[in-house]
């Protein structure tokens, strides 16, 4: 499903609601992440705080280049690759996707519309599938 230019501009000024607050929901990502799925915790190091500042220093790359993915291919191929290195699934995607819906929800409260939500959803779908295809990710 392609990203409206309504969606990308949504998608935008939220996320720049969100960097004001990174750190903090950079680790509740992680928390909602591995409340979904326990078994991902042993894929990530102890410095969640670290791991999770890196995350979301990309998807602000991801968000900042919305309108013209093709940009960041090699860094979806070296993300999907590294990825692919510590045992990362396509399927441990969804529940990612779910932990970033739970993250939004969370860091933006009331600001967080359906139709935020479907816009998120949407480009985490294909950020997803850009990253698990370029990454050779099984």
């Amino acid at each position: 499903m392609a990203i409206s230019a309504r969606q990308s501009a949504m998608i935008r000024e939220s996320f720049d609601l969100l960097r004001e607050r990174l750190e903090p929901a950079s680790i509740y990502f992680y928390e909602a992440l591995f409340a979904r799925d326990p078994s991902l915790r042993t894929m990530f190091r102890d410095d969640l705080a670290g791991q999770g500042m890196k995350f979301m220093t990309t998807l602000g790359m991801a968000v900042e280049n919305i309108d013209h993915p093709e940009k960041l291919g090699e860094r979806f191929a070296e993300l999907g690759k590294g990825h692919a290195l510590i045992g990362v699934k396509a399927a441990h995607f969804a529940p990612m996707g779910e932990a970033l819906i739970d993250t939004l929800r969370n860091e933006l409260g009331e600001g967080f519309s359906g139709e935020l939500e479907v816009a998120w959803r949407a480009a985490y779908a294909e950020l997803s599938e850009r990253v698990i295809r370029r990454g050779g990710i099984g």
